[in-house]
């Protein structure tokens, strides 16, 4: 007598061992999971960022097979947590599959669904220096958060990416190497990934630094490598993000030293102009806020709400200050990609020190401790008695957008990494690239923003006044080409890792390079390098640039502007 239901599961693993072979990989579950598995791939891509999302699909395009593996839950990174007032430039040098990201965000505000709380006629189109929505481009370069998450997901499904999200990199002993390779790395959860080559594209450059690649955290002096704008910035004041000469006390008892000083100053010497330090830029979270009722969560009190934290921006209020709705950015839907503004701000100074080489567990502390100041920041504008009442009416119309980030108390997923740990790759980009004053090799992108660093440490003056140090704007006279031997380790430490974010750059360079659209180009670039080096069975180092050049140019990526040359 046939047995139907034996019968039924010889069908069934028959045909999950046909799906596992066909794809090259075991079944997935694309959450983390605490039993031991095994997956390969060509390329494995570590990260959830913008420039993970284009590499992957870069790879795919060119018909290899890639797996990302992912520590964020929500996929684009600052692209689709909030930073939707996007730090452009020239928008000419942005090609392939970055250009094609704004276009399909262009696309999504074709349709009348996606305008839910604001006619898009009434859109006031304000961009950074162009139009917001360039319609003879069919590009958008203004955006909310969710559309923005959605085309990164709609880029995964398109071309049936696997991503395994909340995957942590084992980073003590989950990178197996091998004669001068990345065998394979493993992930706290236990599993398993072996490919050919390997792409960090974290903002933190973790995989890299597992690697034992060399790279650097802080600033570089001056002389590091002949630089003006590198180390110590001392009295440069090249923003409003300072305290100018409002001459506000830093102690407790305005005046007084021995009343200790206020939250948020430190008591450290800033060091001298020029030096380097080990300090890094501050971070924030960019808020996505409204003023539309229906859509509209007020402003909430943390847990461990302290009023004192603020005291430098009361007094900065009652010294005459007001510019709190400076950088209320409009995007679609009468919401903002809010950032810092002024001398007192939602950049948590000095708090991140840190972070680079924190464990997951202390990074997460940090990234608490910036909500809890940030979330205080709202809350202490909206309710406190020394905020002007003016200010404070007006204020008390925002809130957070109930229809963002809904899975997280409508708060951005992932904080500002302005900066974390850099390689020091093949090539390392300086000032006098941006600046043009030496010949970049052999480019495999390009950039056009200014070399901006945020405020790195708030200290007290000679004169006894708060200050700021380390905010930094300085233009680029015309776009600059990026080096392909900064996205590459030394082929002696690692022969088949590439980095396209945490990359080989001092200090003030990647103040300009760490632009989404950038990191989105070298995610393109550095997967159109990992399949060649795969075909021709070569380092990642050792490919023939004329040929990566003729294939970098066919997947539409810019490498040179007519007015560059």
């Amino acid at each position: 007598m046939i047995d139907l239901k034996k019968i039924l599961i010889v069908f069934i693993a028959l045909a999950t061992f046909s799906s596992c072979k066909s794809s090259g990989e075991k079944p997935k579950d694309e959450k983390s999971s605490k039993t031991s598995s095994d997956f390969t791939a060509d390329v494995i891509v570590f990260g959830g960022t913008s420039g993970a999302v284009t590499t992957a699909v870069q790879v795919k395009k060119m018909g290899k097979s890639v797996i990302i593996v992912s520590p964020d839950k929500h996929l684009g990174g600052l692209s689709s947590s909030g930073l939707g007032f996007t730090d452009t430039g020239n928008k000419q040098v942005i090609g392939g599959l970055s250009r094609e990201f704004y276009q399909r965000i262009y696309n999504y505000y074709t349709e009348d669904e996606t305008w839910q709380w604001q006619d898009r006629k009434e859109y006031g189109n304000q961009g950074q220096g162009t139009p917001a929505i360039d319609g003879n481009n069919r590009t958008m370069w203004i955006f909310e958060p969710h559309v923005a998450e959605q085309v990164f997901e709609d880029f995964i499904k398109e071309n049936d990416i696997p991503v395994y999200r909340e995957e942590y990199l084992d980073r003590d002993n989950g990178v197996v190497m091998q004669n001068g390779k990345i065998k394979s790395i493993t992930t706290l959860s236990g599993k398993t990934y072996t490919a050919d080559v390997f792409i960090d594209a974290t903002y933190e450059g973790d995989l890299m630094a597992s690697a034992d690649v060399n790279y650097f955290v802080g600033r570089e002096s001056n002389d590091t490598y002949g630089e003006q704008w590198d180390g110590v910035q001392i009295n440069v004041f090249q923003h409003d993000h300072n305290f100018g000469d409002l001459n506000i006390s830093p102690y407790k008892t305005p005046g007084d030293p021995s009343s200790g000083v206020v939250m948020g100053v430190s008591t450290e010497d800033p060091g001298k102009y020029g030096a380097g330090d080990d300090k890094v830029q501050a971070y924030n979270f960019r808020m996505c806020l409204t003023q539309v009722e229906d859509n509209r969560v007020p402003f909430d009190k943390p847990a461990n709400y302290d009023p004192a934290r603020y005291e430098l921006l009361a007094r900065v209020y009652k010294a005459g200050w007001d510019q709190t709705f400076a950088k209320f950015d409009p995007i679609p839907n009468l919401k903002t990609d809010t950032n810092n503004h002024g001398p007192f701000n939602t950049d948590y100074i000095g708090a991140n020190y840190d972070y680079p080489e924190a464990s997951y567990e202390r990074r997460k502390e940090i990234i608490q401790e910036h909500v809890d100041y940030q979330k205080g920041l709202m809350y202490f504008i909206a309710t406190d008695p020394r905020i002007p009442s003016d200010v404070q009416k007006e204020f008390k119309k925002w809130g957070y957008a109930k229809d963002e980030f809904k899975d997280n108390d409508n708060w951005p997923h992932q904080i500002y990494v302005r900066e974390a740990r850099r390689m020091l790759g093949d090539y390392v980009m300086t000032e006098n690239d941006i600046l043009d004053k030496r010949e970049v090799p052999n480019p495999i992108g390009m950039g056009s923003y200014t070399m901006d660093s945020h405020n790195v440490q708030r200290y007290i003056t000679p004169e006894g006044y708060v200050q700021n140090e380390g905010d930094i704007g300085v233009h680029a006279e015309k776009p600059y080409q990026i080096a392909l031997g900064t996205i590459l380790p030394k082929e002696k430490e690692c022969s088949n890792l590439i980095v396209p974010l945490a990359v080989s750059s001092s200090h003030i360079a990647f103040g300009s390079i760490r632009m989404e659209p950038v990191f989105m180009i070298l995610g393109q670039s550095a997967a159109t390098i990992a399949v060649m080096a795969i075909e021709k069975n070569k380092a990642v180092q050792q490919l023939d640039y004329a040929d990566l050049k003729k294939q970098l140019e066919e997947g539409g990526q810019v490498l040179e502007l007519s007015s560059n040359k």
